[in-house]
């Protein structure tokens, strides 16, 4: 076997082993029955179904994974992994998937996508639930079209569908203070990664 080849495979491996490290979950449990994909709801939207999805990763194909819209179509509903014969946590891969191709940089054609879990989240955090004309309008500025459901919103407001301000909630110094605790876990988590890495190639 070829230097190159060994090289190759060695790096497929790398992919394997990461996905499972920071999911944790045996993905090579799977054997392809295709159960999640049968059940899952959002898989008519997805370019790869599940099912595919863990077999790619098997398989070491990073950018094949990385570079789908499926981990960001992926609702999270937990249909795939309440059906897993092997109780593999797909849902929690998916998670996984999203954090890795942020990381990475995979997320340039699916980058409204990408935008609106950014702002969606910040608006959770901000406000302690969804403020929707806020969220739309950071959302169309953050992708440079600040007007585009300006004449929608007038309407929804006319209507009474929209609120004018934001609603209040209890507790939103303590749902602070949780945010704060998982930000610092994905720190370490961020930080034991790159050490872990380098520590592979040291």
């Amino acid at each position: 076997m070829s230097d190159v080849v060994k090289l190759t495979d060695m790096r497929l491996k790398e992919f394997t082993a990461e996905v499972e490290r920071r999911s944790g979950q045996r993905i090579s449990q799977c054997y392809q029955c295709g159960k999640c994909s049968s059940g899952c709801p959002m898989a008519f939207a997805m370019d790869i179904d599940p099912a595919r999805i863990m077999r790619l990763i098997q398989l070491g194909l990073r950018d094949d994974v990385l570079k789908s819209n499926t981990i960001w179509i992926c609702a999270a509903c937990q249909t795939c992994t309440t059906r897993c014969p092997q109780e593999v946590e797909i849902a929690h891969v998916m998670d996984t998937l999203r954090i890795m191709a942020l990381e990475a940089g995979y997320t340039d054609s699916e980058r409204e996508t990408v935008e609106a879990l950014s702002q969606f989240v910040e608006n959770i955090e901000r406000r302690g639930r969804v403020f929707e004309p806020e969220l739309a309008l950071r959302l169309n500025i953050a992708l440079g079209r600040p007007f585009k459901d300006f004449g929608r919103g007038l309407q929804l407001f006319a209507r009474g569908k929209l609120p004018m301000l934001p609603e209040k909630i209890k507790g939103l110094k303590e749902l602070r203070s949780i945010w704060e605790k998982v930000k610092k876990l994905e720190r370490v988590e961020g930080e034991r990664h790159v050490n872990a890495h380098e520590t592979q190639h040291s």
